[in-house]
């Protein structure tokens, strides 16, 4: 079979599989979020944490139990880094120091997952699993309960009230998170993936060298990782590493666990305002965005104007041979377009024009499909933008789901848009004028540039990946990235909550003949022209300096 055929026959499975599961998983995780009855294990968390399942919360409520959570993670986690070496199954690894441990604590509390460290060589069994594991469940909750309470936003009227951010937290590490990643996990060791608690092996290698080998609960931390779209693996070489990712097979599962969670909660949205079109409008906009990107990073990468990529049939470098090619290049395309941030292949080794693209995966917010929740909030803050561009160019009121786009929503959705493209661009100009961003850089010139531009988007964005070529240990990226990081992730939640509570305040408005109908596929043609135009060009310029300047060069 020749490897283009593979390749067109590999993302076939992928999107049949995504399809049969959206319809599912979508209703379920609806089901979950708006059930009135509690479980048993759930009323005793309840009970632990104090809480009242039934109360409901306004949205300033709801954010103050979104940040005070989210800081005692970060404050746990940065604790526990910090004391390592005084904790037991740390493997004798020092404790880590204080801007890498603020950077990791940051980094995984904000679903980023970013790893300035090697974890086989700096973390042991007890941070691992008690620290960054639990981080990957309750950071990924966290972004489902904001993108739930959005949703009741134009779901409920005349009233402020957006649910419970304890019960949806709870709820979606119980209901939905939990059981995925325990059949992931079991598929994932069918694989070959380790799962294990033991020391460290020292082996002598086929050359004579000693080597020290580290296991660890890699299949349930990698389950975690992908579907929650958190990204950070036990080893350095992340899902490129075979204890991570050992197969053909595994890769694809992994992929599929990146996708199936974005992909399905469209449908939940869908079934939680009363038309399941509405939500085939937004996963609509997500797979042609999606769809066009893998398409882009493999002709590119196929097409690669290298001589030696030429002679190989492809861009091989910094590619695992188990994968190739198409593989390699869905992997990435899906993981920056996601919020999850793994790889299987180095994205530093991609072509300028093909790193390019998956740059811009980032920058537009990676809503195709997106982060887990981050992605549906996210793509229904273009949708409110894109139904305000709509009703200027008719000369009406523009209206969302039978919900007034008035002048306090629209500020909020355009704040919201603002917050990546003003860390990004600063951090990186910061960066670049500093001694300490330029000496960190491995490389000059435009791709230089790409490596602390990614850096920037990615800790922005709350992705993780990384260039690669970027000395990015040292106090000053430690600092910049993680502060970028904490202000990525949780400003734009204050926006989305104030949306939801701006539009569940409101009373509904009737459809007219002149109301723009936002289940349809004009519409999703003019979501998707809004987001390229939008978010597209506000990092074009960037965009030249760095991998379209290389692309073209080549």
């Amino acid at each position: 079979m020749s490897p283009v055929l593979a390749d067109v026959l590999q993302v076939s499975v992928l999107v049949a599989a995504l399809v049969l599961v959206h319809r599912p998983l979508g209703d379920y995780m609806a089901a979950a979020y708006t059930s009135g009855r509690h479980l048993r294990v759930e009323r005793w968390i309840y009970r632990c944490i104090g809480a009242d399942p039934d109360a409901q919360m306004r949205w300033p409520a709801y954010l103050r139990g979104v940040l005070a959570f989210s800081a005692v993670g970060v404050l746990f986690l940065y604790l526990l880094l910090r004391l390592q070496d005084h904790l037991p199954l740390s493997l004798g690894f020092a404790a880590i120091s204080p801007d890498q441990a603020f950077n990791t604590a940051a980094s995984f509390v904000t679903n980023t997952n970013w790893q300035s460290y090697s974890g086989e060589s700096a973390m042991g069994h007890l941070v691992q699993t008690g620290g960054l594991a639990v981080q990957n469940f309750l950071s990924a909750a966290v972004g489902m309960a904001v993108a739930v309470a959005l949703v009741r936003g134009f779901v409920r009227h005349r009233t402020g009230d957006l649910g419970n951010f304890w019960t949806d937290l709870v709820r979606g590490t119980v209901r939905i998170l939990l059981p995925l990643s325990v059949v992931a996990a079991i598929l994932l060791v069918a694989a070959g993936a380790v799962q294990n608690f033991s020391d460290i092996h020292h082996v002598t290698t086929l050359t004579g060298d000693h080597q020290a080998i580290t296991g660890g609960n890699v299949a349930s931390q990698e389950a975690v990782k992908n579907l929650g779209t958190n990204g950070g693996g036990p080893y350095n070489a992340n899902s490129a590493h075979p204890f991570e990712n050992p197969t053909g097979f595994s890769n694809l599962l992994e992929i599929f666990l990146m996708l199936v969670i974005p992909f399905s909660l469209p449908r939940t949205f869908g079934r939680m305002v009363g038309s399941v079109r509405q939500g085939y409008a937004i996963v609509a906009a997500m797979a042609v965005i999606w769809f066009a990107a893998v398409v882009a990073v493999t002709v590119l990468e196929y097409r690669h104007p290298g001589t030696a990529a030429r002679l190989a049939g492809g861009a091989m470098e910094g590619k695992e041979q188990r994968f190739g090619e198409g593989p390699s290049s869905l992997f990435a395309v899906s993981t920056t377009m996601t919020s999850t941030g793994a790889v299987d292949s180095f994205h530093d080794s991609f072509g300028g024009l093909s790193g390019g693209v998956l740059l811009l995966g980032m920058m537009l917010g990676e809503i195709a499909p997106g982060g887990v929740g981050s992605g549906l909030y996210g793509m229904l803050v273009m949708a409110v933008i894109a139904v305000f561009i709509a009703g200027l160019m008719v000369g009406r009121t523009p209206e969302y789901l039978g919900r007034k786009i008035g002048p306090r929503e629209i500020k909020l959705a355009a704040c919201y848009i603002l917050v990546t493209p003003a860390l990004v661009l600063t951090g990186t100009a910061v960066a670049m004028a500093l001694p300490d961003g330029k000496d960190a850089m491995t490389n000059i010139g435009p791709h230089g540039f790409s490596e602390v531009l990614y850096a920037f988007t990615s800790a922005s964005n709350n992705n993780g990946s990384a260039f690669a070529g970027l000395g990015a240990n040292t106090v000053f990226f430690n600092t910049a990235l993680g502060l970028c990081m904490l202000v990525g992730r949780f400003l734009p939640m204050v926006f989305v909550l104030a949306l939801a509570g701006s539009l569940a305040g409101q009373q509904p408005v009737p459809a007219t003949a002149g109301t723009l109908r936002t289940e349809k596929p004009l519409f999703t043609g003019v979501l998707v022209g809004s987001i390229a135009i939008v978010t597209g060009l506000t990092f074009f310029p960037a965009l030249a300096l760095g991998p379209l300047a290389e692309g073209l060069a080549a």
